[in-house]
């Protein structure tokens, strides 16, 4: 798995600019596979805020939905084909890029792992 990582910028409406982080993975057909048969299309990789309390009834509905619009969150499928995060500024941004890193590299190892079932790993503790 590569991850193409992509940083651009853009005028807001009122002048101010937006930092932009494009995200997309190539996968191979044995990754893509992998994704399919364990269903971890909807597996969440980063997450920039969670919710403690989503409430109940349509309140509740309510600050879920808005919560979700304005959360930033990448998923393996938005790493399968691409997704554009916005950022208030370039700390941010790099910050995002970290993280996203780091989840990419985890999912690596999973769909490693994936391969490697009925398999055995030799793993040598003496180095």
């Amino acid at each position: 798995m590569k991850v193409l990582l992509r940083r651009d910028q853009r005028q807001g409406v009122l002048g101010k600019v937006i930092f932009t982080l494009e995200v997309r993975a190539e996968l191979s057909p044995e990754e893509k596979s992998a994704i399919d048969k364990y269903k971890l299309a909807d597996t969440v990789l980063y997450e920039k805020n969670t919710m403690v309390d989503p409430g109940s009834g349509l309140l509740g509905l309510a600050s879920r939905v808005a919560f979700k619009a304005m959360n930033m969150s990448l998923s393996v499928k938005d790493l399968a084909y691409g997704k554009k995060l916005e950022c208030k500024d370039i700390v941010e941004m790099l910050a995002v890029e970290d993280q996203v890193r780091e989840a990419a590299k985890t999912f690596a190892a999973v769909l490693n792992a994936a391969r490697h079932f009925g398999g055995e790993v030799v793993v040598d503790l003496a180095a």
